[in-house]
């Protein structure tokens, strides 16, 4: 308790290093996130060592080493060390994902005094047909919640570390902009085609029904669309739920590609974690906890592109919760020593 008290007197510090923040207004609204209650703490099963279950779980899992024995390289005779290959996942970071811009959601709805006007998200002109085009600003925060509540304290392969505000859309001159995204994502002009388009289709039915991401339809956010740009613009929004996860899992994808995230998944993330440019679908899962928390139930923490229809009724309140947070769930395989 004491580490969490001591990291949100470091949220308030950064966010004063913004400008003095004002109250929730009719368009800036959230919560804090109770770490108790909102949190789905099942999410973090299937516990495994090597292939073997320890602690089962109503999700399917990523593939974990066979062996339970593992074995990492250090500097000092026998320049080797075997521990025991675990895997689990662990809440790692809470999102904002926002029409109105300095708005911090999961800091309880504060509307920071912008240092200016870059990042402004003005609704978006709709396409023919009545399809819905929309902007979204997004808040990435470090938010190791295991740590703080000394769940597996000894265990040395959760995240210790503080709360931090990492990321913020409306000072990246590239979030708002599809010409300048595409110096991130280049590629992109490979699946601006039908066909590639037609695979996110299937895509979305073979998550939604396995509860497991495809990895190799990296351009795909399933249901929610495709992933491609990496920025905060949709051209065919289908629910503020749908869109908003969208956004966070695009978010995910932007940071693996500057380099911020790396993978933790599978053998090569034994020891250390190692660079992932490409984004690896299953290695993540996203939790609404705002504005009304989906804590509980076999979709509370879904793999990216898994349906929003079967869960978002009534996670969205009008005129009131129509900002968004998630906490991001990440596979972990550790060798423990």
């Amino acid at each position: 308790m004491k580490r969490l008290l001591r990291s949100l007197a470091i949220a308030l510090v950064v966010v004063g290093l913004f400008g003095t923040p004002r109250p929730a207004t009719a368009s800036c609204t959230g919560a804090f996130v109770n770490p108790i209650t909102d949190i789905c703490w099942s999410c973090l099963f299937p516990l495994t060592i090597g292939s073997i279950t320890l602690i089962g779980g109503d999700r399917p899992d990523t593939p974990n080493p066979d062996f339970p024995i593992c074995a990492c390289p250090i500097e000092v005779p026998p320049f080797v060390r075997l521990g025991i290959a675990v895997g689990f996942w662990e809440p790692v970071r809470l999102v904002d994902v926002t029409h109105d811009p300095w708005c911090m959601v999961n800091l309880g709805g504060i509307q920071l005094a912008a240092p200016f006007k870059q990042g402004s998200s003005e609704p978006a002109p709709s396409l023919p047909g009545g399809v819905n085009n929309a902007n979204w600003q997004v808040h990435w925060y470090i938010y190791p919640v295991m740590y703080w509540l000394e769940l597996l304290m000894d265990f040395i392969c959760i995240e210790q570390s503080t709360f931090d505000i990492a990321y913020l859309t409306e000072i990246d001159p590239m979030w708002m902009d599809d010409e300048m995204t595409f110096l991130l994502n280049p590629e992109a002009v490979l699946f601006d085609n039908p066909i590639a388009q037609a695979a996110c289709a299937v895509d979305c039915a073979a998550t939604t029904a396995s509860g497991l991401a495809l990895d190799p339809l990296f351009w795909c956010a399933g249901c929610q669309g495709s992933m491609y740009p990496l920025d905060g613009q949709i051209q065919g929004e289908n629910s503020e739920v749908q869109g908003s996860l969208l956004m966070a899992e695009r978010m995910a994808y932007k940071l693996h590609r500057e380099l911020i995230l790396w993978g933790s998944m599978g053998s090569d993330g034994m020891c250390a974690r190692y660079p992932m440019p490409v984004i690896r679908k299953s290695q993540y899962r996203f939790q609404l906890v705002n504005p009304v928390p989906n804590s509980n139930g076999d979709l509370a923490c879904p793999s990216i592109g898994t349906s929003t229809v079967l869960y978002e009724g009534g996670k969205m309140v009008p005129q009131v919760g129509e900002n968004f947070g998630y906490l991001l769930w990440r596979k972990r395989n550790c060798c423990v020593f």
